[in-house]
């Protein structure tokens, strides 16, 4: 039986975006805008149906945390999903970027829900209440060190939780043997081994460029 699935073009695309709750958000696509500002790197953002999804995983979560942060567009989204009471924790290196995202925190009402460590990520972490869990984590940051972040996190996970991996097709690289920069080979040995991994149950999934779902076993 042949495989099942669909190919999107621009047209299918919008119809997708339109019927996703992702086009009629004045404040993320005030985001976006402020954020393609910033020129290529603007390519970091996540898309806009990712968001609405992070969003709607984020709704059986209390306490989340995100490692790459970037502007806040992903952020917003996980916040504004979460329980009442709900707290994200976000890690990142960069003052300059997320000035923007606690801007936008501020103007979207979830500032007070939010928490954000700047510095490495395996150091951040690792100074967190060493009894601290987390119900959702989206990983959106350096490729190599996915795995690092990966093996980091597990351990702080419930039973149920979900880790959340973004890029996780890479444009598509993944399944050209001929390209074997670091980033590429982190992803493709990542995507195998969660394939592999007793210890969750994952799901790839081709939204934007590539979600890679793992639920703790």
């Amino acid at each position: 039986m042949e495989a099942k699935y669909i190919s999107l073009d621009e047209k299918l695309n919008d119809y997708v975006l339109a019927h996703s709750g992702a086009t009629n958000d004045d404040l993320l696509n005030e985001l976006r805008a402020r954020t393609e500002q910033l020129g290529d790197i603007a390519g970091m953002l996540i898309s806009r149906e990712q968001g609405t999804f992070l969003t709607m995983l984020a709704m059986n979560a209390t306490n989340a945390l995100e490692i790459g942060t970037f502007t806040g567009y992903s952020s917003t989204c996980i916040a504004r999903g979460l329980k009442e009471g709900g707290h994200l924790t976000c890690l990142d290196v960069s003052e300059e970027w997320t000035s923007i995202a606690r801007e936008f925190w501020a103007k979207g009402g979830v500032a007070d829900r939010i928490t954000l460590h700047l510095g490495p990520a395996g150091e951040t972490f690792s100074s967190l209440p060493a009894g601290e869990t987390f119900d959702l984590v989206f990983i959106d940051a350096d490729k190599p060190n996915y795995d690092v972040y990966y093996e980091l996190v597990l351990p702080h996970v419930p039973v149920g939780g979900l880790i959340v991996f973004d890029n996780m097709l890479w444009h598509g690289k993944v399944t050209d043997e001929s390209i074997n920069d670091e980033d590429t080979v982190a992803i493709r040995q990542l995507n195998d081994k969660l394939t592999a991994d007793t210890r969750i149950f994952s799901v790839l999934l081709p939204v934007g460029d590539g979600l890679h779902l793992c639920r703790k076993l």
